[in-house]
């Protein structure tokens, strides 16, 4: 017998209540409910078995509008029952309310939640539904003006598409609905003045702090999305993350603490995919040592984080939105912007990027470890020599550590295997050929 998962749930006895499940199998990838299995997998005998095998197919009929396959089994002589239920292209209720089943868990779909599935449902994403009562003439020409020099530079649109006038400019981007003769929702987002007056929350904060409960200064972002991006590019650059300056042989280098390339991708990765309806702003908190870009979105679905570090397609959002960043060159339409996050640590020689996403949240966390919040994070001056070692110069062997620290082999190898667990992995087997690099630097290599 399977386990509980995504797509089968046991119950060890029939009540109506459960056909909760049944809808909400039905609104995601389909699945099965099993009756007369308990929570341990073992089979517990249906005295009602024969009769459930008539009821339920009818019931979900008549309640749900769905047609079930209910089959009967029976394993050491205890009666239990199987439903099949079908992933449905059109969205199932049960006495108006509406249930998802994600993961192992059932969820009742409201709000915001609600307004996505309905929309999806009906090949819709939240950015192409369309706004009443604005007209091209109400959003910005200079952004206009701005988007041509950026796609012109990029050729991702033809000369044609961007010489014609405004509103073809929007038709050729699929922002503007001809038969409703009404803009987008991304059309608003990219291109109104003030994008805010229709979408709360439709900027971005950014702060600096000295530790989580001390802010020292913050910026508020806004305009439209396209003004967002090069002002909190510049912000980022400038104000929270400025360059050292040095001289070699004459010539100015400038040095960051993070990779800029990074940075970038991570603000564009945030714009493309926050979940507008939430009416939160996107919010970067700057720290000494750390970056943290947070939005309210979401994953594909059955996607994890783990999807991110390696080659994966591209399945933005807010797709209308991120074709637009992908036409004026900001972004990649081949979902490459984790990778490329991932190898800027790697080129600047910090720490790999952290990729969290707990519903509704995902969250882009860059670090570069310092002997500071190392020592707060509570290694010991060995230890932090080493993973300041790590990160300087890419990697570390047994050797390498007996020489930084001054100990024999055996303390060598346990320190190593203390960090180990948090800071660092080993590439290669047991051995010379041994090294150690930072914990998650060797994806995609």
């Amino acid at each position: 017998m399977s386990k509980e998962s995504q797509n089968i749930e046991w119950k060890e006895s029939w009540r109506d209540e459960y056909f909760k499940w049944v809808c909400g199998f039905a609104n995601a990838q389909g699945g099965t409910l099993y009756i007369g299995i308990n929570d341990k997998g073992n089979t517990k005998h249906l005295p009602n078995a024969n009769k459930l095998l008539e009821d339920i197919p009818n019931q979900a009929r008549d309640i749900l509008g769905l047609m079930v396959d209910v089959n009967l089994h029976t394993k050491e002589g205890n009666d239990y029952i199987e439903i099949v239920v079908e992933a449905y292209p059109f969205p199932i209720s049960l006495r108006g309310k509406y249930y998802y089943r994600s993961g192992s868990t059932l969820q009742e779909l409201k709000g915001a939640a609600l307004t996505k599935f309905l929309l999806e449902r009906q090949g819709k994403k939240w950015d192409g539904v369309a706004v009443p009562n604005i007209s091209v003439e109400d959003l910005k020409e200079s952004t206009f003006d701005f988007f041509r020099n950026k796609a012109s530079k990029s050729k991702r649109l033809e000369p044609e598409d961007l010489q014609g006038t405004n509103q073809e400019l929007l038709e050729s981007l699929h922002l503007y609905l001809e038969d409703e003769k009404m803009l987008k929702r991304a059309a608003i987002l990219l291109f109104h003045p003030n994008p805010e007056k229709y979408v709360t929350g439709a900027y971005i904060k950014i702060g600096f702090f000295e530790s989580d409960d001390d802010l020292k200064y913050q910026d508020e972002v806004k305009g439209n999305l396209l003004e967002q991006a090069e002002e909190a590019l510049d912000l980022l650059k400038t104000k929270y993350d400025k360059a050292e300056i040095t001289y070699n042989n004459g010539v100015r280098e400038e040095s960051y603490t993070f990779p800029q390339d990074a940075i970038r991708e991570a603000l564009l990765n945030a714009i493309a995919h926050k979940d507008y309806s939430s009416g939160i702003p996107i919010q970067i908190s700057v720290y000494s040592d750390k970056i943290i870009f947070w939005n309210e979105g979401q994953l594909p679905a059955n996607w994890t984080v783990d999807r991110l570090t390696q080659k994966h397609p591209s399945k933005p959002f807010n797709p209308d939105i991120a074709n637009t960043l992908f036409r004026a060159g900001y972004i990649e339409s081949w979902g490459r912007g984790t990778i490329k996050i991932i190898n800027a640590c790697k080129a600047h020689k910090i720490a790999p990027p952290i990729f969290s996403n707990t519903p509704p949240d995902f969250q882009v966390e860059l670090i570069k470890y310092s002997d500071q919040s190392l020592k707060a994070n509570g290694l010991k001056e060995e230890l932090r020599k080493i993973v300041l070692h790590v990160q300087e110069f890419g990697e570390v062997t047994n050797s390498e550590v007996q020489k930084i620290c001054d100990v024999s082999k055996a303390t060598a190898t346990r320190y190593l295997n203390e960090l180990e667990e948090v800071y660092l992995e080993k590439i290669g087997t047991t051995g010379v050929g041994t090294t150690y690099v930072l914990k998650g630097l060797n994806i995609g290599s």
